[in-house]
């Protein structure tokens, strides 16, 4: 067959267990948020917005019926929330969030991948000091920076920062009580789709790595991004190489 299917044929692997890892951690966040509440996202915020989170992500649909429908029948099972705080390679910080039944099996795997690529984990509160948790929202619009920022303060949205790629992309950022609001206010201002709408950790100032050190920290986070319990990785490392 030579190289170039091999290559392929890798590419594709790597593809299909990412996708299989996407919709693991979304049947798992869905479920608990159906199970937490009402299993309708009219009535249920939580489940809305989890929803929401990954749709942006080209979820298939029947993972999002399948996970309430578990939910609706009254599963027994259920899921633990965790949040581990350390370091990767170049002093570089890290957030990791989990969801899992076993809180021991997701500690061992986060702790291996971190520490295979020369990070190591600290303590609660050790990193978490340097983030923001924020409500982010990413969206195509023809409007402009100003525009967007007038329309969601004048309807009382607490806006932290308004920016707009030269693509036309729009990035806000609101406090995370005023997520939801701000979502149907831009909706209603015609914003059909959603890239992002979450609560994520923003990091106050960036690590810049050594290339060597960089390239750890990338592989890194493809071993936490293997790791069935990670739900979620944030960190202050400036990933664009000079």
């Amino acid at each position: 067959m030579g190289r170039a299917h091999e290559v392929r044929a890798a590419s594709m692997a790597a593809t299909a267990a990412k996708k299989s890892a996407l919709c693991m951690r979304a049947s798992k966040e869905i479920y608990m948020a159906a199970k937490s509440g009402v299993p309708d996202p009219v009535n249920n915020l939580a489940l809305k917005a989890a929803i929401e989170k990954y749709k942006g992500q080209n979820l298939p649909k029947d993972v999002i019926t399948r996970a309430i429908e578990k939910a609706k029948g009254g599963s027994g099972e259920s899921y633990i929330q965790g949040r581990f705080e350390g370091f990767g390679a170049g002093n570089v910080a890290i957030i990791i969030d989990t969801l899992s039944d076993n809180s021991n099996r997701a500690y061992v795997e986060v702790k291996t991948a971190v520490g295979k690529k020369g990070g190591h984990l600290g303590t609660p509160g050790s990193v978490s000091y340097n983030f923001t948790e924020t409500g982010l929202l990413v969206f195509k619009s023809d409007k402009s920076v100003e525009e967007i920022e007038e329309l969601l303060i004048m309807s009382d949205v607490d806006v932290t920062e308004v920016t707009k790629d030269e693509d036309g992309y729009v990035e806000a950022h609101v406090a995370p009580t005023s997520l939801n609001d701000a979502k149907k206010v831009l909706s209603d201002d015609g914003v059909a789709e959603f890239e992002k709408a979450e609560i994520t950790m923003l990091p106050n100032d960036l690590v810049k790595p050594t290339p060597e050190d960089l390239q750890k920290f990338k592989d890194m986070l493809d071993l936490l991004d293997d790791c069935q319990d990670v739900q979620a990785v944030y960190h202050n490392c400036d990933m664009f190489e000079d």
